[in-house]
């Protein structure tokens, strides 16, 4: 059974949320506040937080960057909840480590889906796959690890996804439409926009290794081994 922490300090859509949640099968707690999320999370820390940008007492993007600066924490997964839907608040969200991100009004059944598909892809792999290397890059998909020149480099879960589905797939042509539905877990129907965001993210993170990932314009991303360019 996966814990999610609630935190939104409207009460009746907290409450809606989490009888939803528990309905699902889910363990659940709410938080009306950043720092009663803070608490809560160091507690009992959750599978994944349900977090309200807008928050009586912080940010809800300074709890997000709390919760990933925090030994405890720092591997939930985060979906933000938010009435704002402009690219500049998304993006901010994503810099500060959220996973994904969910505009109010929402349906809560599509947001239960939306947990459900963000636990999915954060799922472990089996143990004892050999890691996968390019370059100065390694991916330790056993141990959920990622180093650059053998330093290691901090990933969200849906950025070392994204990264483990690309590198896999080396030097093919992944669309937008193919990496929402197959990293996100999403229809590709929605919108495609975070995908650039993330991407974006995740190059400023590979280093040296940063114009491995290339933009295919009007199709999508790939990575490539430069020594078989």
């Amino acid at each position: 059974m996966s814990h999610v922490l609630i935190v939104d300090d409207e009460r009746d859509l907290a409450e809606l949320i989490d009888f939803n949640l528990q309905a699902a099968g889910f363990s659940t707690r709410v938080a009306g506040t950043g720092e009663a999320a803070l608490a809560a999370a160091s507690e009992q820390p959750p599978q994944l937080v349900l977090l309200d940008l807008m928050l009586p007492d912080i940010s809800g993007t300074e709890v997000c960057r709390q919760l990933r600066t925090n030994v405890l924490t720092r591997d939930v997964l985060i979906v933000m909840l938010t009435a704002k839907g402009e690219e500049a608040d998304r993006v901010r969200g994503f810099e500060v480590g959220a996973d994904d991100y969910v505009t109010k009004p929402f349906s809560v059944r599509e947001l239960v889906l939306r947990i459900k598909a963000v636990l999915r892809r954060a799922l472990p792999s089996k143990e004892g796959t050999a890691p996968l290397a390019l370059g100065p890059l390694k991916l330790d998909v056993s141990t959920h690890r990622f180093y650059v020149e053998g330093k290691e480099v901090l990933l969200t879960a849906l950025e070392f996804r994204l990264l483990e589905y690309m590198m896999t797939r080396l030097g093919r042509v992944q669309t937008r439409e193919q990496l929402l539905e197959e990293v996100w877990g999403l229809s590709s129907s929605l919108e495609t926009r975070t995908i650039d965001t993330h991407v974006m993210r995740l190059r400023d993170k590979l280093g040296p290794a940063r114009p491995y990932l290339e933009t295919v314009r009007g199709v999508g991303y790939r990575i490539v081994d430069p020594q078989l360019a």
